[in-house]
């Protein structure tokens, strides 16, 4: 089959006549546990032909080359009754503990919360033998499922807010270039979403892959944690079509419940990379696992905290983070300062508006620092859009070549940056700048005139500015009439 687009395509068409199934976040979803199976399935059948004592961790009859693989298999109300009653309680039961049967942990992580939503047995098994005719087997179709894995993720986007795991994939293959994480060194991302910082993490590591010792370091190198129930499922198959056989360090879980405290010297790694919530707010009580100068309820600042905590001493991370972050007062001025005081905060490169676009139009940062060593100066580089583009969209998203320039000026860490001048996007602010603004990392580029800002925190501080001096001027106005009108009757008296 050469192109597997039609295919994921008759297959939403399909899941749309199902009564049970709401909207493009339930399709995917659906989609999603059908898809993890099959691929399972695909990956084991190459274990079993490698691997003489491989033994599965599904039960024989739940594999889907014994209910799912036969055209004229189940279906209708046999099908479903299966599915529901059956497959899914097992699976979601399975006694599984991450070190004797980490596969079998894998399953049942995916499956915690997973939901059969169809009605209809017989669309059911419409949608599963539409599945069957790919090929996960097949390197080429396997490669070219990849590509379609993409636009799946990328379908997310009209899935209701969705969007907020899914990082443009230039971003996330700049940020790897520029951490270039090394073999025998843990990379971890927090807030994994559907997986993109840790493929392109894999991808980066595996070119130095030479030999079977190599390539195990590589499959136990790659740490993720992922809060809701579709993006794990997501992350964990997309990370075995990327060859990490069992993706057991992928975690359903909210890395910020951990109380600081709890993280041992075992926990630490050597590189985080990620695009932690912006604006979320965190439940009532997980700012307690905080220290009390830091404790906040917003879902990015805690991100911030618990990555340079994380960090090893020498560790690397590299941050995609709001414009809100570099300029707030309060708490957050207190966690730009321990970050400033504790890593060498070296780079924030400013991207122009609608890189996230379409779910937000706020503007971005990505923040790169390393721990042990406190900032001397922050550098500052400014991304441009590529000429004759006045924004981004779905159809003209960011791509990897527009970063050469910032690629090519970058230098390297162990001379402090030596090579790096300035030019009219990139500029260099002391540590001493930074403290006296009050921790505020907004530092706007001298080599532009005046900036107009859209960013509403800005917009409405000024507003509030302007609205406090006209009413400064009206106060001082009614003194002065007061004044002339007092003076007017005592002289009339």
């Amino acid at each position: 089959m050469s192109n597997l687009t039609p295919v994921i395509k008759s297959i939403q068409d399909i899941m749309r006549q199902d009564s049970g199934v709401d909207g493009d976040a339930q399709r995917i979803s659906q989609l999603t546990w059908l898809l993890f199976l099959k691929v399972f399935d695909a990956l084991e059948e190459e274990l079993e032909l490698t691997r003489d004592s491989y033994h599965s961790p599904i039960p024989e009859d739940l594999r889907w080359r014994n209910w799912a693989a036969d055209p004229e298999g189940m279906t209708g109300e046999a099908l479903l009754d299966f599915v529901d009653n059956e497959l899914f309680s097992t699976l979601k039961a399975l006694s599984v503990d991450p070190v004797r049967n980490p596969r079998g942990y894998v399953v049942r992580g995916v499956f915690e919360d997973a939901y059969n939503y169809m009605k209809s047995g017989h669309l059911l098994r419409q949608v599963v033998n539409k599945l069957n005719g790919i090929d996960f087997n097949r390197q080429a179709e396997r490669h070219q499922f990849n590509d379609l894995y993409e636009k799946i993720l990328k379908d997310l986007q009209s899935a209701g807010n969705a969007g907020e795991f899914y990082t443009p994939r230039a971003v996330t293959q700049f940020m790897v270039d520029m951490v270039n994480p090394q073999l025998g060194e843990v990379v971890l991302d927090p807030a994994t979403g559907t997986g993109g910082f840790l493929v392109c993490a894999i991808e980066h590591l595996r070119k130095q892959v030479h030999n079977a010792e190599q390539e195990a370091t590589l499959q136990n190198s790659i740490r993720g944690v992922e809060k809701k129930q579709m993006p794990h499922m997501l992350c964990v198959t997309n990370l075995l079509l990327h060859g990490i056989e069992v993706p057991s360090h992928i975690r359903h879980d909210n890395t910020l419940a951990r109380p600081l405290r709890d993280y041992t010297q075992a926990d630490r790694v050597d590189v985080v990379l990620t695009n932690p919530p912006f604006g979320g707010i965190e439940e009532p009580g997980i700012e307690q696992g905080y220290p009390a100068d830091v404790r906040t309820k917003e879902t990015a600042d805690l991100f911030l905290v618990l990555i340079k905590h994380i960090l090893k001493v020498n560790g690397r991370a590299a941050v995609v983070l709001p414009d809100g972050t570099l300029f707030g007062e309060g708490v957050k001025s207190r966690i730009k300062e321990q970050l400033l005081t504790e890593c060498n905060l070296h780079t924030i490169v400013r991207l122009p508006n609608g890189v996230f676009a379409p779910y937000t139009g706020i503007k971005t940062n990505l923040l790169f620092f390393t721990k042990g060593q406190p900032t001397q100066h922050v550098w500052y580089y400014e991304h441009p859009y590529p000429p004759g583009v006045k924004n981004y969209n779905k159809t003209k998203p960011i791509r990897i070549d527009e970063f050469d320039a910032e690629k090519a000026w970058w230098g390297t860490e162990a001379d402090g940056f030596a090579a790096r001048v300035e030019n009219e996007r990139a500029w260099k602010v002391g540590i001493d700048t930074i403290r006296a603004a009050n921790w505020n990392l907004d530092q706007k580029n001298p080599h532009v005139g005046e900036q107009t800002s859209h960013d509403p925190e800005v917009l409405l501080a000024d507003y509030a500015r302007l609205q406090a001096e006209a009413q400064a001027l009206r106060d001082e106005l009614r003194g002065i009439l007061a004044q002339s009108l007092s003076a007017k009757s005592a002289a009339g008296a």
